[in-house]
């Protein structure tokens, strides 16, 4: 594989990774957040079991320290990251909701700086001040009556602090796990997470939406199995500079297939918050390497 089919991967991959908007919008109308997640990690587990066993995926031996970690990162990154995304795209707009997670690099950056103590240069202060001048933009343009969109938009940032401490976590191993190792992990962790969440939600008393559970299908299926083979299969070809870059594809794509497939549209404020946010990305991927993305 050249660079160019490289590049390819990256931007197919956080073109599915935007559509995860999408998806958990239309989730949100007919499944409850438990039960939808426990769905798509019953879905995408099997599938990253066979692709570690034809891969002879093999896990270290870890500490009680290691899993309590990945216990914790299961918690936060798949159910909580999910959970919330799904509570909250039923209360905001999926153009917002997109714009949102595109400032996970820069979330991530602030945790580290706040909880790990690292030094912030002047380009990652800038990119952070960007990244939330573009949230409160969005919050301010808010359609009325306001209260559910700001609150929406809370839960969705909310969901993507849930990933940046899933990557800080990560940090935290003293022995690193291979990302398909992670990817299955978490998949079975977040599934004996949700189960007696889910349990409590009853699902089967509940007229549930097939649009919804062909979402849930989708979002385990494509974005996250099909979107984790992409983007290490092009991330193993490029430097890790370029990798970062194409980070900001995943908001432009969630905000175009918002208008496109749920006919949102867009104000004046959206679009100046994912410009924002888009050029806080830019600034970002130019000065760190990426975090590993679309692992659960």
């Amino acid at each position: 594989m050249n660079r160019t089919q490289g590049y390819a991967c990256l931007a197919a991959a956080m073109v599915l990774v935007g559509s995860t908007v999408v998806a958990s919008k239309i989730i949100a109308t007919g499944l409850p957040p438990f039960t939808a997640t426990a769905l798509r990690f019953a879905l995408a587990l099997p599938c990253f079991a066979l692709l570690g066993w034809l891969a002879g995926m093999r896990l270290p031996r870890l500490s009680r320290h290691d899993w309590l970690l990945l216990a914790a990162q299961a918690a936060a990154g798949s159910v909580g990251y999910t959970t919330l995304l799904i509570t909250g795209l039923g209360r905001t707009s999926a153009v917002d909701g997109g714009v949102i997670l595109g400032t996970l690099p820069l979330v991530s950056a602030a945790i580290a700086i706040a909880l790990l103590g690292e030094r912030p240069g002047k380009a990652t202060l800038l990119a952070i001040a960007t990244a939330a001048a573009g949230v409160w933009l969005m919050t301010r343009g808010a359609a009325a009556p306001g209260a559910g969109s700001w609150v929406g938009n809370a839960l969705v940032l909310g969901a993507v602090v849930c990933e940046g401490l899933f990557i800080l976590l990560q940090k935290r191993l003293r022995v690193p796990l291979p990302p398909l190792a992670l990817s299955t992990l978490m998949c079975a962790m977040g599934l004996a997470v949700c189960l007696p969440a889910s349990l409590m939600e009853a699902p089967w008393t509940l007229a549930l939406s097939a649009e919804a559970l062909l979402a849930v299908a989708y979002y385990a299926l494509v974005p996250t199995v099909a979107g984790f083979v992409l983007w290490y299969a092009g991330a193993q070809r490029v430097a890790g500079s370029e990798a970062a870059l194409f980070t900001a594809i995943a908001p432009v794509s969630a905000v175009l297939l918002a208008a496109l497939l749920l006919h949102e549209s867009l104000s004046r404020h959206q679009l100046a918050g994912m410009a924002c946010v888009l050029g806080a990305v830019l600034i970002q991927g130019r000065t760190r390497k990426p975090a590993p993305v679309n692992r659960d």
